[in-house]
């Protein structure tokens, strides 16, 4: 027997696949590094927001651990303009890009006022490095002239004189309190987000810190100091 039974002849079959044209190659890999840019450019873009957005949700601190007392509609600043204390324009948006802490009250600024004045220039310097970060507020809800012997004082505060439309608007006391009872707490974006309590004073400021702390170690990521 023939080892080698005799079958009928067929050609050798060959596919011949082309090769991707060097040019086109090329473009295609410009385009996907073109896409891979794009989401990486709104990625970086919608940082802050989702930042913000989990800071507030996730981050930020509760009702059993926080001293001042969290706003749930979270208002920003409305389009209304300001006075500096020499008498110039200011858009009260230009606020926005730092942390607030701030207080209401008259030219004059009784005991009350000065008392938060100096609160809040001790909060502000106890954050050590992060305290720029942060900007002390007063809003003058008058046209009563500053007392001479507070201007020493308010050396590193932001005084501008507010109308009283535009606080009504974005800032609420307590149930039984009025405005200048309280010390305010306003985020980067310009949203009011935290009001400490009216009997905020030099024994319970320490709470009040603890809450800046917390709320500066979670905005690190994404608020840089200065606006």
């Amino acid at each position: 027997m023939d080892p080698y039974p005799s079958t009928p002849a067929e050609p050798l079959g060959l596919t011949v696949h082309s090769l991707p044209h060097p040019v086109d190659a090329a473009a295609q890999q410009r385009t996907r590094r073109g896409r891979w840019s794009m989401v990486v450019v709104l990625l970086v873009c919608a940082a802050p927001v989702v930042a913000s957005y989990f800071t507030y949700y996730f981050v930020r601190p509760t009702a059993r651990s926080s001293y001042g007392e969290l706003i749930d509609a979270q208002p920003g600043i409305p389009p209304i303009t300001l006075r500096t204390r020499d008498g110039s324009d200011q858009d009260a948006r230009s606020l926005k890009g730092q942390w607030l802490l701030v207080s209401v009250a008259g030219g004059a600024c009784d005991a009350r006022c000065e008392h938060h004045l100096y609160l809040q220039r001790q909060l502000r310097e106890s954050l050590g490095k992060e305290k720029e970060r942060l900007d002390w507020v007063w809003l003058i809800d008058d046209d009563a002239p500053v007392r001479a012997a507070l201007e020493p004082a308010l050396s590193n505060a932001t005084v501008l004189r507010a109308p009283a439309a535009f606080l009504s608007e974005w800032l609420k006391p307590s149930k039984s309190h009025a405005l200048e009872d309280h010390l305010y707490l306003v985020d980067p974006m310009g949203h009011w987000m935290l009001r400490f309590p009216a009997s905020l004073d030099a024994a319970s400021a320490g709470r009040a810190k603890r809450d800046l702390d917390r709320l500066m170690r979670a905005s690190s990521s994404w608020d840089d100091p200065g606006r």
